[in-house]
């Protein structure tokens, strides 16, 4: 489904902030690990997916807020 209904759940609201905190900690882990990674291609490819893990947050808070404002 890609449109979000008017309306969204309690039950479905607590999935979204469950999925949004796993893509936090996943986010906050691989910039740890950035910090400690030597190889520049293993480097960038562990930047990526942290950067996908933070537009997925950003992605979920817009959701969010958006089902609020309805």
């Amino acid at each position: 489904m890609k449109n979000v209904p008017e309306m969204i759940s309690t039950k479905d609201s607590a999935y979204i902030k469950d999925m949004f905190n796993w893509n936090f900690i996943a986010f906050k882990k691989l910039d740890f690990y950035l910090n400690y990674i030597e190889d520049k291609e293993i480097s960038q490819l562990t930047n990526k997916i942290a950067n996908m893990h933070f537009e997925n947050c950003s992605t979920l808070i817009k959701l969010l807020m958006e089902s609020e404002d309805k």
